[in-house]
């Protein structure tokens, strides 16, 4: 069986897999890294979207094997070691930028890469496009949008903290 090592969160793991088996399995099944969700299985929910090599990609959607060599982040990888949240996760939070919380980690990882790539910043309706791709069956988007225009903020440091939602 053919093996694939790759950098997940920081550590390195090197995994026996069939050569059929999705990233998205590998994280789920053999990693126990279940923040990843699998919504859909036609790529169309974005629930299962991690960054591989620093770019949002769902996994449900990458072989294993063309992972090797690759760093990936999951939702599990985003906070600090002390427990800090990263300022997108926290924006969710704040903002109450979700309900049943399924899609949530897909749409945080997609927010966490949407505003990397645009460090000018991203007017609510260039969020509400760069979203096209996950879907909420909850929220209506409103609180999502909120959250990621507070949190673009504390990534570009352009605010030390973020700004409180309005209550």
């Amino acid at each position: 069986m053919p093996q694939v090592t790759l950098t997940v969160n920081g550590a390195t793991h090197t995994v026996e897999v069939e050569g059929r088996t999705l990233l998205v399995e590998l994280l789920r099944e053999k990693l126990r890294l279940t923040g990843t969700h699998v919504g859909c299985d036609t790529s169309q929910c974005g629930a299962c979207v991690v960054h591989v090599n620093g770019d949002s990609v769902k996994s449900c959607t990458l072989l294993a094997l063309q992972a090797d060599g690759a760093q990936i982040t999951t939702i599990e990888g985003l906070a600090r070691p002390d427990g800090t949240l990263h300022p997108m996760q926290e924006a969710f939070r704040e903002y109450h930028a979700l309900q049943c919380g399924f899609c949530t980690p897909g749409m945080v990882m997609s927010a966490i890469d949407l505003v990397q790539k645009h460090p000018g910043g991203l007017s609510e309706k260039e969020i509400r496009e760069g979203l096209e791709g996950n879907l909420c069956r909850c929220t209506g988007y409103h609180n999502i949008v909120k959250a990621i225009a507070a949190a673009q903020d504390v990534m570009h440091g352009r605010r030390a903290e973020l700004a409180p939602a309005a209550e």
